[in-house]
């Protein structure tokens, strides 16, 4: 019942709350450009800070972003608490982040928004559930003041340990737009773990190096 109510709110352009692996989300339809404004304007987000595009299944990263790695690396990191940033492809919105060629992908590793995200026919754009520079949030009370702005507030309970920072970094984000390397962009939750996969099992070098 509530995976149908949040997929007819976003196929009708609204913004729906949802537990992911990491923090709450904001998710709208990243193919709908009023829906994607309406996100911005709900984070008071500077208009140049890309949204990252959340998918239910990780064979479909290679329909809306140029994959320069392995299949098995994707798996590797995917479903989990990693977004990684690839080239955009033809298929995804152009007015989604229009000003870079890159796009975050996600693939988070909680069944309630990979379920929603193949309910919706393309990707979900998706962002943390907060007013920007504000703390990430664990709980749907944390974020009540935009309940109003909201089509819809899933309550997936709390996600991780409500005293821990730890739980509040949000995914770890990497840039593997280039082929052999990798950059971090923001640490995130799974720093190490993200990194170990790239350099020992992949070969991938550092972009600082």
């Amino acid at each position: 019942e509530a995976l149908a109510a949040a997929a007819g709110a976003l196929r009708a352009g609204g913004l729906v709350a949802v537990p992911t692996d990491t923090v709450y989300g904001v998710a709208c339809l990243a193919q709908d450009p009023r829906a994607v404004r309406r996100i911005y304007s709900l984070k008071g987000r500077n208009g140049t800070k890309p949204l990252a595009v959340c998918l239910g299944d990780v064979e479909l990263v290679h329909r809306y972003c140029h994959v320069n790695v392995p299949d098995a690396l994707l798996r590797d990191l995917l479903p989990g608490p990693v977004t990684l940033v690839l080239r955009r492809s033809e298929e995804l919105n152009k007015d989604l982040n229009p000003f870079t060629s890159l796009v975050g992908v996600r693939v988070p590793n909680h069944p309630f928004v990979r379920e929603l995200a193949r309910a919706c026919s393309g990707p979900l754009a998706l962002t943390s559930a907060n007013i920007s520079s504000q703390a990430s949030t664990l709980t749907v009370s944390e974020f009540q003041d935009l309940w109003p702005q909201l089509s819809l507030v899933i309550d997936g309970g709390p996600i991780g340990d409500v005293q821990s920072p730890e739980c509040r970094l949000g995914s770890t984000v990497v840039d593997l737009s280039v082929s052999g390397r990798f950059g971090i962009i923001r640490p995130g939750c799974a720093l190490d773990s993200t990194v170990e996969i790239l350099r020992q099992k992949y070969g991938l070098i550092p972009e600082s190096s």
